[in-house]
């Protein structure tokens, strides 16, 4: 998030008094761009009192909370200042189609900048051509090409589970989080990037993990623009997981998805094959692939092993499906069901659906290109150049009117008479955008087709094969470390145990 850029200020290395003396005087840059006065036609705009901070930190303690107090006091638009950005917030569910439609609202231009400051993928910001060819390869994310990477995900859950299913029917106890994190990062990898071909698979991939849940957990600061020079040992992490991922290390690796290939057979045409930054890019593809699939996991578990009601539905209903596919539940791994049968488990969905209504917390931005001045129903609104357009969609998915009882888990809320429920209304008016947790138009989440499949084998693979029940009787909370950037994760882990099904 943001468009101010440090690195202008900052040689590198910096010492200590070099550092000193850059943060000195962004504190000037950011007074100076604090003092804004909201002109004629422009809406309500909230600074708050905080330098270069500006509201951020009352949004991350309660970003709903905040946001629909201000969204009572102000109307559906208003500017916020948050970390050294002015961001135009649009409320309105029925007007969000105005700033998918306006071409001036740039979500290329964020994306780059995001790619440059997280991943350190500098390209991209002069070779407006080469984030072009790269979104082509999600087509590959979609369709035909998604039953292979099904395939590919499938197996790797065999190679994952298959050990448990010949032990014994003990219990074996984890932390939640912990057990999400290992299985979604390992599956999706392989499923990915290929499988390991030499040395210590086991070692190669907890070294792996490990150093990517460590960047990640810097990720928002990443984005945020704060120079990764000031975040501990995050730089000499990333360039590990970069060179990881470069050609040289990527050939090691058998089985690349064909994303993967595409993507590299773009990136030779753009760098020499020793350049380092064609790791940044496939990094930044895993980053996609994995950080939002492992919260939605987890809370998908969580809930579930708190409503045993919930889990007892989609039992009943993956057995069902298994019946009718003349498939058993015998000894050993043999669950195979493709993308149809798994589409047809509308509880299942359903269930992953409302997950990601409650735990969502993504902003969706675009940057204004030029002074502007936005039509929308209600109003006109004029835009600064350089500034945001944000739209808050846990607004939308909270909203009592659209869903009763909105801060309630409930399983079948996507579900009507035994099918898939798409209609929502407010005001009475039925909504386009009623769950946007992927996004919408050019910036809609090219994975997210990867992501629910991926969710929806693993879950019917474990309700199968495992039983399960929580330890900890906790409840959790989401912790809004992550706000505005994708599924929030708990704010603690918590015990469960599961064993193979006598």
């Amino acid at each position: 998030m943001g468009s101010f850029s440090l690195e202008p200020w900052l040689p590198r290395p910096l010492s200590p008094p070099g550092l000193v003396l850059a943060a000195a005087l962004l504190l000037l840059v950011l007074y100076l761009h604090a003092r804004r006065t909201r002109r004629p036609g422009e809406p309500p705009l909230i600074k708050g009192w905080l330098p270069y901070f500006g509201e951020a930190l009352k949004l991350q303690k309660d970003p709903l909370g905040f946001m629909t107090t201000l969204q009572k006091q102000y109307g559906d638009v208003f500017t916020l200042f948050l970390g050294g950005n002015y961001i135009t917030f649009i409320l309105d569910p029925f007007q969000y189609q105005s700033v998918v439609k306006n071409q001036k609202l740039s979500f290329q231009m964020f994306t780059s900048k995001f790619l440059m400051r997280v991943f350190s993928v500098k390209k991209m910001m002069t070779y407006h051509d080469l984030n072009d060819k790269i979104h082509t390869s999600y087509q590959l994310l979609r369709g035909k090409h998604l039953d292979t990477l099904m395939e590919n995900t499938m197996q790797t859950l065999k190679q994952v589970f298959e050990p448990q299913l010949l032990k014994t029917t003990s219990w074996d106890t984890e932390y939640l989080l912990t057990f999400c994190s290992s299985v979604i990062f390992e599956v999706t990898f392989t499923a990915i990037h290929g499988n390991v071909l030499s040395g210590d698979r086991k070692t190669f991939m907890t070294e792996l993990r490990d150093d990517f849940f460590k960047f990640d957990g810097k990720f928002t600061h990443l984005a945020s623009g704060i120079p990764i020079e000031l975040l501990g040992n995050i730089k000499s992490i990333r360039t590990k997981l970069i060179k990881q991922l470069t050609t040289e290390n990527l050939a090691k690796l058998q089985g690349w998805s064909e994303v993967v290939q595409m993507r590299q057979d773009i990136l030779e045409k753009y760098y020499t094959p020793k350049d380092t930054e064609i790791g940044a890019h496939h990094l930044g593809l895993l980053w996609a692939s994995v950080s939002n699939t492992v919260p939605t996991m987890f809370w998908t578990m969580y809930y579930l092993l708190r409503h045993p009601e919930a889990m007892a539905v989609l039992r009943d209903e993956i057995d069902h499906l298994l019946q009718s596919t003349g498939q058993k539940k015998g000894p050993g791994f043999s669950i195979h069901l493709t993308r149809e049968q798994l589409d047809s488990l509308v509880y299942l969905e359903s269930t992953i659906l409302e997950v990601l209504r409650l735990c969502s917390f993504s902003g969706i931005f675009r940057v204004v290109q030029e002074d502007l001045t936005l039509h929308l129903e209600s109003q006109d609104c004029c835009l600064r150049k350089g500034d945001f357009v944000g739209i808050f969609p846990p607004v939308l998915h909270y909203d009592p009117e659209i869903f009763e009882a909105p801060e309630e888990f409930r399983f079948d809320r996507f579900t009507e008479s035994g099918k898939k429920k798409t209609t929502f209304f407010k005001r009475g008016k039925k909504l386009k955008y009623y769950h946007m947790p992927f996004g919408f138009g050019v910036s809609k989440c090219p994975g997210r087709f990867l992501a629910i499949v991926e969710i929806k084998q693993l879950l019917v693979v474990f309700l199968t094969y495992f039983d399960s029940e929580i330890i900890d009787d906790k409840p959790l909370e989401l912790n809004y470390n992550r706000f505005l950037f994708g599924i929030q994760y708990p704010d603690s882990d918590v015990l469960f145990r599961y064993k193979v099904k006598s």
